[in-house]
């Protein structure tokens, strides 16, 4: 049992379907059938999943994992993540301006002026488009869009992103003030 160097979470383990140790899985790859094709999945206690069938099914995969015979060893699984090293990833089939969502998380996040709004520590879809999540030291987590409005620019050798504070919803449009910081309440007339 390895430890996980560089995990990227690929799939949620759902409910067990039927009586033959299938699970329903949430896949997180663009083609949720292609889950196997990255190898075994792994989760972070160790364990070693290998996919030997996967089907679709109306909002998820159903999954025959190895060693996964009945359905008490499937419902077992209900809510396990599944993960796999970065590295099975192909980087060479990426066009130049082209990433994988995982290669932003740790990124240092700066505005034009060298401002620093700490670092990226997730990528969220909650249906209304891409939110990145920055996490600074001593601040509370904050989401941005990740737009081509808010975002500018993504340099992945220096390890950094360029945003708008603006268009990120960081600063106020009027000041050059952290958005929210120093206005009085305008129900008082401050």
């Amino acid at each position: 049992m390895t430890k996980l160097e560089n995990p990227v979470l690929m799939a949620v383990v759902g409910a067990a379907q039927g009586l033959r140790g299938e699970v329903r899985v949430k896949a997180f790859t663009a083609d949720p059938l292609a889950l196997g094709e990255y190898g075994n999945l792994r989760s972070m206690d160790g364990r070693v999943f290998e996919v030997l069938d996967i089907r679709e099914a109306k909002n998820v995969v159903v999954v025959r994992f190895r060693g996964i015979n009945d359905r008490n060893a499937a419902e077992a699984l209900n809510g396990l993540e599944l993960y796999v090293e970065r590295e099975a990833f192909p980087d060479e089939e990426l066009d130049e301006d082209e990433f994988y969502y995982a290669d932003l998380e740790g990124l240092e996040v700066y505005d034009g002026d060298g401002q620093h709004y700490g670092a990226v520590t997730g990528v969220y879809d909650f249906g209304a488009g891409d939110l990145l999540e920055l996490k600074g030291p001593g601040k509370r987590p904050v989401l941005i869009p990740f737009s081509e409005a808010a975002v500018l620019e993504i340099d992945l050798e220096a390890s950094k992103i360029l945003i708008d504070p603006i268009a990120a919803g960081l600063k106020d449009l009027d000041e050059d003030k952290p958005y929210g910081a120093g206005k009085g309440r305008p129900d008082k007339g401050e």
